[in-house]
């Protein structure tokens, strides 16, 4: 994962300076593909869970803790 600070430098020098993705890259040392695909997304993807953290320990007792904070 790229910085902020990165991705929005390379947003700049593509966008706002007219330069071509392929010159990006090579100021940058950015693959193309890369300086692709941080054209396309105005802000950097997070990462996303596929499903829930288990609380294997702390699952069963999560209702009672819960009525001890209400």
């Amino acid at each position: 994962m790229y910085a902020v600070e990165v991705y929005a430098s390379v947003r700049q020098f593509v966008f706002v300076q007219g330069r071509s993705q392929r010159e990006a890259a090579r100021v940058f040392g950015l693959s193309r593909e890369t300086i692709g695909k941080i054209c396309r997304f105005s802000l950097p993807p997070g990462y996303t869970r596929t499903k829930p953290v288990e609380k294997p320990k702390l699952g069963p007792l999560l209702p009672v803790v819960d009525d001890f904070r209400r």
